[in-house]
C-alpha cells in the first residue's frame, strides 16, 4: 500500500509539472511554496570547489591539489587547527593561515597551490555561517597586530617564526583585505613567508607564498605573493 500511494504521489507531482506549475503547497497550511526551497542546496565543498581557481584563470600556470587534500598526511604540518599548539595562544590565527588551516569555526575549507620553479603559492578557501567569516577575520588581525616579537607552532614538527610585520596587499579586494610576512631562520638562515587574506561575504580567502627549495639548498628565500594568481582569485570571489 505504501508504495501504492508514493506512486501516487509522484505521478500527481509530474502532472502538476506538465501543467506549468511552478510553486509546490505546504501539506499542513496549504499555501504555496516557493521552488527556491525545493532545490538542492549546494554544500560548502560544492560552493567552494566553484570559487577557487583553475589553470584556465592562470595561463601558463597549473593549479594542484595538496597532500592534505590527496588523503596524504605525510608531511603535512596539521591535519586540522586542533593538532597545532601555539605557545601564545592570540598567535594561533596566523599559525593556522601560514600552514593552510581554516581560521575560525568554519563550516568548509578546500587548499589549493600554484607552483612557479621553487616557490609556491598556497590558496586556502573557507565558507562561514553567517556573521563567523567577520570574526574569524578579525581574529586573525588581531593575531598579526599582537605577534610582532614572533612565536613558536608546533604539530608535525615545530616551527619558530621570529617576527610577523603587517604589509601592504598586493590586492586589495572584497570586504576586507589584510597582509603580513613571517621571518623564521633555519640553519642560521632567514626565511620570510608573504601572506594576505581577503573577506567577502561569507568566505575567506588566504594566501600564502613560499620558496620550498631555499631551505634545502641553504640559501635565503623570500618568495613574494603573484599578483595575477592573487588578483585571479580575488576575481573569483566577486
Amino acid at each position: 500500500m505504501k508504495r501504492a500511494a508514493l506512486a501516487v504521489s509522484a505521478l500527481s507531482l509530474l502532472s502538476l509539472t506538465a501543467c506549468g506549475g511552478g510553486t509546490d503547497s505546504d501539506s499542513s497550511t496549504g499555501e504555496p511554496r516557493p521552488a527556491a526551497t525545493r532545490a538542492k542546496q549546494v554544500t560548502p565543498a560544492e560552493r567552494l570547489a566553484k570559487l577557487v581557481i583553475t589553470k584556465a584563470d592562470v595561463p601558463g600556470l597549473d593549479v594542484k591539489a595538496t597532500s592534505r587534500d590527496e588523503g596524504d598526511d605525510k608531511y603535512v604540518f596539521a591535519k586540522s587547527p586542533d593538532d597545532v599548539t601555539v605557545d601564545k595562544p592570540a598567535c594561533a590565527p596566523p599559525a593556522y593561515a601560514l600552514n593552510q588551516l581554516p581560521l575560525g569555526e568554519p563550516q568548509g575549507d578546500l587548499t589549493r597551490f600554484v607552483p612557479q620553479g621553487s616557490k609556491y603559492t598556497y590558496i586556502t578557501l573557507t565558507t562561514y555561517a553567517p556573521g563567523k567569516a567577520e570574526s574569524a577575520f578579525a581574529g586573525l588581525a588581531k593575531g598579526v597586530d599582537a605577534c610582532g616579537g614572533g612565536f613558536a607552532a608546533k604539530a608535525n614538527g615545530s616551527t619558530k617564526y621570529d617576527s610577523v610585520t603587517a604589509e601592504e596587499p598586493v590586492a586589495k579586494a572584497g570586504d576586507e583585505s589584510l597582509a603580513f610576512r613571517a621571518t623564521t631562520t633555519f640553519r642560521g638562515i632567514t626565511h620570510t613567508l608573504h601572506a594576505q587574506a581577503v573577506r567577502k561575504g561569507d568566505v575567506v580567502a588566504v594566501y600564502v607564498s613560499v620558496d620550498g627549495m631555499a631551505m634545502v639548498q641553504d640559501r635565503p628565500g623570500d618568495a613574494k605573493l603573484p599578483a595575477p594568481v592573487v588578483k585571479a582569485q580575488n576575481q573569483k570571489l566577486g
